[in-house]
């Protein structure tokens, strides 16, 4: 039998055409085996594709950092926008609550003089009834429109005594301990304005002294 037939391709030399042995080149070798061993370049073309999906991946991670940077930025802006929007109303709103302190100040001897001629009942009951009546209707009318833009009477009968809130007119003496340093009397009721003082109530401040022992 024909050794040659049973002689593997790969285990052929290459020879001239003497028939003597060719010089093949290792680069050759090598090309040789990687086409072998990927002969449609499937090898090449999947390691495009991994660089070009690494690629894609950091673009997208940037793209993703920059989104958030954008959003956090977006953020802030629109946190800092509303908390300036929220002073401006705060900052107008108390302004409007005391932009009528003058006029209001400026009313209320008007609003004293109606409550200190009805303060006599008997005086006053002698008025004639239908003016009476008139008086007594503009002087409500008055005093429930200042009561409106924040108008309060203070009138601390029966309280303690408080320097910062009281103008005291006068102590007068009291038998009882318990009424000591406080509010006996109110000659002229104080008023406030949303909170804030606009005049201090006048008033008699009751005085407890403890009788000499014999």
């Amino acid at each position: 039998m024909n050794d040659d037939v049973n002689n593997d391709p790969a285990d052929v030399v290459p020879t001239d055409e003497e028939g003597n042995p060719l010089k093949v080149k290792r680069s050759d070798l090598k090309s040789e085996k990687r086409s072998d061993l990927d002969p449609d370049g499937l090898i090449e073309e999947d390691n495009d594709l991994k660089s070009q999906v690494t690629k894609l991946k950091e673009k997208l991670k940037t793209a993703l950092e920059e989104k958030q940077k954008y959003l956090d930025g977006w953020q802030r802006d629109k946190a800092e926008f509303l908390n300036a929007r929220k002073r401006d109303r705060e900052a107008q709103a108390e302004f409007l609550k005391f932009a009528k302190e003058d006029i209001v100040t400026e009313l209320l001897p008007v609003l004293q003089s109606f409550e200190m001629a009805m303060a006599n009942k008997e005086a006053w009951e002698k008025v004639d009834k239908n003016w009476r009546i008139g008086v007594e209707y503009i002087s409500n009318q008055l005093k429930t429109v200042l009561e409106t833009h924040g108008l309060k009477d203070v009138n601390p009968i029966g309280l303690q005594f408080d320097p910062m809130r009281d103008e005291a007119q006068e102590f007068v003496p009291v038998e009882n301990e318990e009424q000591n340093n406080k509010v006996m009397e109110v000659i002229q009721k104080g008023y406030e304005l949303n909170g804030k003082q606009l005049r201090a109530p006048k008033v008699k401040v009751g005085e407890f002294k403890k009788a000499d022992s014999e």
